[in-house]
């Protein structure tokens, strides 16, 4: 509604409350699927915490256009309190054998379809949905965030690193180990649930 001087009138506490409302609405179900991916179990906690720090925040918001990225942006930082405050140890990864890892040398040496006339692709169809997700939270969190947020959420490496506040090339190279490592946890984790029906 305009007003003398062609200005727009000043929004109100319940036309402010309203539009949170709508963009939370709009954006829950990614944002759960979201943490679910980030943080798994602790993923309601996370999307509740995300939405109370955004409503504290949403006049800060200028741009209603920007409202999904701006979400996603404070639910990454939630993520990262979910995941100090469960104060795991750090997983350690062995780099250097990572490096060497090829999950396509590993599937053509292994041979585990024998009978097999496509075999990566026989391999990655024994994946489901709920073998990926379990992969995915196999990760450790410092490569988890970024795979996810970058291959699985459609995020540029940029606007990652954006998120963490972190430099690019750190962003770069944690999607490079992630990849690595997400690729040896399929071989690991096909081994220990069975998908490898043509193994003896």
């Amino acid at each position: 509604m305009s007003i003398a001087g062609g200005e727009k009138a000043t929004e109100t506490p319940a036309d402010a409350a309203e539009a949170f409302r709508a963009l939370a609405r709009a954006q829950l179900p990614r944002l759960v699927l979201m943490a679910r991916r980030l943080v798994g179990s602790d993923a309601e906690d996370a999307v509740q915490e995300c939405l109370l720090k955004a409503f504290q925040r949403h006049a800060q918001l200028k741009d209603p256009d920007a409202g999904p990225a701006w979400l996603a942006s404070i639910l990454v930082n939630c993520c990262h309190d979910v995941g100090r405050r469960r104060a795991r140890r750090p997983v350690e990864v062995d780099l250097e054998g990572l490096e060497r890892f090829s999950l396509f040398r590993k599937i053509a040496y292994e041979d585990p379809f024998p009978y097999s006339d496509s075999l990566h692709l026989d391999f990655l169809e024994a994946f489901g949905p709920e073998d990926v997700r379990e992969v995915v939270a196999r990760l450790p969190e410092l490569y988890r965030v970024p795979l996810v947020l970058v291959h699985m959420e459609g995020y540029l490496a940029k606007e990652v690193a954006r998120m963490l506040d972190v430099p690019l090339g750190t962003v770069l190279s944690r999607l490079h180990r992630g990849r690595k490592l997400f690729e040896k946890q399929m071989w690991e984790y096909a081994d220990e649930a069975g998908l490898l029906r043509g193994a003896p």
